[in-house]
């Protein structure tokens, strides 16, 4: 059995690139051959990876916007109400920092998917071409 070293989370770059390397391998053969047994298998594999990668990134979606709306408040407080002191602008920082993260991760997630609906495409091109 193969060991796992995702105790706190996979590496969700690695987990793409391996997968889309994967299907560009694919392709690849297909290309090779005059036939193509498992295409359809294949494009369902791929379509099941795209829903999960979708819901990643719904999900991010979702907690960066909560994020940007804390972050709006604390700049409130930071801006209307300096009295509070020194942490209001600290929070506002640190909330900056995530927020540049979480920007990030959701470009490469965005980014990911776009490339994987080309592939779709190209695995149904395939399956549309053989039927004929």
């Amino acid at each position: 059995m193969k060991e796992h070293n995702d105790r706190y989370g996979i590496n969700m770059k690695k987990y793409c690139r391996e997968h889309e390397a994967a299907m560009r391998r694919a392709l690849d053969e297909m290309e090779h051959r005059s036939s193509h047994p498992g295409t359809a298998d294949l494009l369902e594999y791929h379509l099941e990876k795209m829903r999960w990668i979708q819901h990643e990134r719904l999900i991010h979606l979702i907690v960066t916007v909560m994020v940007v709306f804390i972050e709006l408040f604390v700049v409130y407080l930071t801006v209307l109400h300096p009295e509070l002191g020194i942490l209001p602008p600290i929070i506002m920082l640190g909330l900056a920092v995530l927020l540049g993260f979480y920007f990030y991760h959701y470009f490469f997630l965005e980014n990911t998917i776009q490339r994987w609906y080309k592939i779709a495409d190209e695995l149904y091109d395939t399956l549309r071409q053989f039927k004929h």
